[in-house]
């Protein structure tokens, strides 16, 4: 924000902003965000305020107030504002969720199995922590408002404190589930149905997701009245949006139809920041703490989701995959008969020590080593130092600190004379040099990490070769350096690593996922679901211009998946003004893959996009023998990576010659077999849009999805079309 003045007057010259929180267990930070320029313009944190009587929302409201103030943003000049929690993932793992009464509905010969399959016992939540439920059975020709009026009565004085409708097949039609919830919400309780969650088949699995979501709303509806309040309180005039579990966000209202949404929202917004914030398009980011790290994918893009499962039950709820980790920057060493075995999964944290690497170095005088188990379950076999006045953890990230890993100014930077001092006496116990034993117990510690890593680079078969190792979080420094050292992957730390998922949360897209049971879909399946979440994501705050839809369809399951995100508003800020030049784009290339500037060409030009083709020659035995590999990378105008194939193909046309190219384009790239023909994995670029069609397995259904897509571009409109069997 610049000031200037006029007749002795001060005035403001406006900045437009993006304001993001993320609602942790210990602090409650935010970020603003330039809307134009992506910067960030400032950062404020505070103590998450659970014990307040407004709970997390008096402190959301605090910090609001703390960014505006301090940065002299006026409200008006808000563009987007959001906050990320991990309220109902604590809801869930502490019990602390409403009791829930199903009314479970069907008819004829399937009426036994109808009232079976609804007739969700408890939930195990966690360990001596239940979702508790009871149940009613309404016959389906006679769901009447006195019989459901009667049933609810019934539930009521069980304890139920949420009514769940279920009924056989309602994705076809919800009339009754809808009607039930109507007759609840009249009689004061709150209310959710299967079809509001999940259009799969599928009665158990969308009875449970709907159970979970059911139970989450009042606890959830508490805290988005008080935080939407929060920001009217503040003058901000654009909503508060939530952070979805799988990266994006929505709003309130929708917050109080399916809080379940949220579920592990906290752990989407760093992948979020990644992938915003950082542009990766191929790579594993790690969200690094003092306790645990969060390992997920980013492939072409976008992050990996799967479904989530509860109480060892799966639910019709697509999250992030995200693998945690025990490993992280306050974890502690163990040692057995003077030998280093194992480091974590406790940390300093979990045992209330401060970290030997952010003491004074007069604070380590006189520490001798002593043996502490962290929890009372644990084994007495975790390293402190200490002396009359103080006791240490001993840590990773004094380890990484030691051996030179974390650079000058870094968040996880120490005190490397008190790290050393404590060291020596850990060293001494262990016979080994300080080095040795940093070394070992970095060893240690990174090989856990690269096994999940290995694990989610064969699950998702990753190129090697492009993907990236992206380090998040406050101790991101402590673990992703010496992991690329280990595997060979070129690695980077995001920019405002500590901050990383409170920035996700300001620049994360409206998203909305729509899944429908459709043995082989036909166009007009494709256009209904492709108009379905269309319309779902704008509604759920996304301006429909900038909406870009993806469809897959899962032949093995039936599944026909439409996934749409889209922008807030507009982003109005001149994208020509920061532009490469072809010059700086082959430069970027030349970085990304390593092969000579003479050997890369720019192959096809269209809207923002431009594709370069790299051609590398491999030479073995002595030179004699010569493999040439010709990469693709797709690169913006901005000079972002948004795609890269290491085998592929390129189709430049207009709209008009696509018509009568497209087709053979797709035969000359299928692989036809004995089991049948491999559709290549498809990309259109023009104008603003890369739309994904990998998802799409046969070829008549490419062809629908494409003149869908294609269909109000103008006849001359440039098109590119990338086509590989990379997985």
């Amino acid at each position: 924000m610049r000031t200037f003045t006029t007749r002795g007057e001060i005035r403001y010259m406006s900045k437009k902003v993006r304001i993001g929180i993320d609602v942790g267990g210990t602090f409650t930070d935010a970020v603003i965000i330039d809307n134009e320029t992506f910067e960030v313009m400032a950062k404020a944190k505070i103590p998450t305020t659970h014990n307040a009587k407004e709970g997390v929302a008096k402190g959301i409201m605090e910090v609001i107030n703390i960014v505006l103030a301090e940065n002299n943003i006026l409200p008006e000049d808000v563009v987007f504002i959001a906050h990320g929690t991990t309220q109902a993932t604590n809801a869930l793992l502490e019990g602390d969720v409403a009791k829930i009464g199903i009314i479970g509905m069907g008819k004829g010969i399937e009426a036994e199995r109808v009232k079976g399959e609804t007739n969700i016992d408890h939930i195990e939540l966690s360990p001596n922590k239940y979702l508790y439920t009871c149940h009613r059975f309404i016959d389906s020709n006679s769901v009447k408002e006195k019989n459901v009026e009667e049933k609810i009565k019934e539930l009521q004085e069980e304890g139920a404190e949420v009514i769940v409708a279920s009924e056989s097949y309602s994705v076809d039609n919800p009339e009754n589930e809808i009607f039930v919830n109507q007759i609840a919400m009249k009689n004061n309780m709150y209310a959710t149905g299967g079809y509001e969650i999940s259009q799969l088949y599928g009665l158990r699995a969308r009875t449970r997701t709907a159970i979970v979501n059911g139970a989450l709303i009042p606890k959830m509806m508490e805290t988005a009245n008080m935080t939407e309040k929060s920001v009217k309180e503040a003058n901000i005039k654009k909503p508060l949006m939530i952070m979805r579990c799988d990266g994006g966000v929505m709003t309130v209202e929708e917050v109080r139809k399916r809080p379940i949404l949220t579920m592990l929202s906290g752990l989407a917004a760093g992948v979020a920041g990644a992938l915003m914030y950082e542009k990766v398009s191929d790579g594993i980011f790690f969200e690094v703490g003092g306790t645990s790290t969060d390992i997920s994918v980013i492939k072409d893009g976008k992050v990996m989701i799967k479904n989530s499962q509860v109480g060892g039950h799966k639910l019709y709820l697509k999250s992030l995959d995200v693998r945690t980790l025990g490993i992280a920057g306050g974890s502690m060493i163990v040692v057995e008969n003077n030998k280093i075995i194992d480091v974590g999964p406790r940390s300093a944290h979990i045992a209330e020590k401060e970290y030997e690497i952010f003491a004074k170095t007069e604070e380590i005088n006189d520490c001798r080593i002593e043996y502490i188990s962290p929890k009372p379950q644990d084994k007495c076999n975790y390293v402190v130092i200490s002396n009359k006045e103080n006791s240490f953890a001993l840590t990773l990230a004094g380890a990484a600190n030691i051996l030179g890993y974390v650079p000058e100014g870094d968040y996880a930077k120490g005190n490397l004379e008190a790290g050393e001092k404590a060291w020596k006496i850990l060293a001494k116990e262990v016979n080994l040099s300080v080095e040795e034993a940093a070394r070992q117990v970095m060893n240690i510690a990174i090989n856990k990490v690269k096994s999940i890593v290995e694990e989610l680079i064969s699950e998702y078969q990753l190129n090697r070769s492009i993907t990236r190792l992206v380090g998040g979080g406050g101790s991101a420094a402590i673990i992703t350096p010496y992991l690329s050292e280990a595997m060979g992957v070129k690695f980077k730390i995001a920019k405002n690593a500590p901050y990383i998922s409170t920035i996700g949360v300001a620049l994360a897209l409206v998203r909305e996922q729509i899944e429908r049971s459709v043995i082989n879909p036909n166009e007009q399946d494709i256009k209904r679901i492709r108009m379905d979440v269309l319309e779902a994501v704008v509604k759920s705050g996304a301006n429909p211009d900038t909406v870009e839809i993806s469809v897959e369809v899962d032949a093995q399951k039936n599944i026909l998946r439409a996934i749409a995100s889209g922008a807030t508003e507009l982003r109005t800020r001149d994208l020509t003004s920061q532009k490469k030049s072809h010059e700086q784009l082959v430069n970027i290339v030349n970085q990304a893959t390593g092969v000579s500037k003479e050997s890369i060409e720019l192959i096809g030009k269209a809207g923002r996009w431009n594709v370069f083709k790299a051609t590398s020659i491999d030479k073995k035995l002595f030179g004699i023998m010569k493999k040439k590999k010709e990469l693709i990378r797709v690169l913006d105008d901005e000079g972002i990576i948004r795609l890269q194939k290491d085998k592929a193909k390129v189709l430049c046309c207009t709209k008009r010659e696509l018509f009568n190219c497209f087709s053979s384009f797709i035969d000359d790239n299928t692989i036809f077999s004995d089991v049948g023909a491999q559709v290549p994995k498809l990309f259109l670029l023009f104008n603003q849009k890369l739309i994904d069609l990998s998802g799409i397995i046969t070829k008549e259904q490419v062809l629908s999805l494409t003149n869908l897509e294609i269909e109000l571009l103008d006849e001359e409109n440039k098109i590119i079309v990338v086509a590989t069997q990379e997985i």
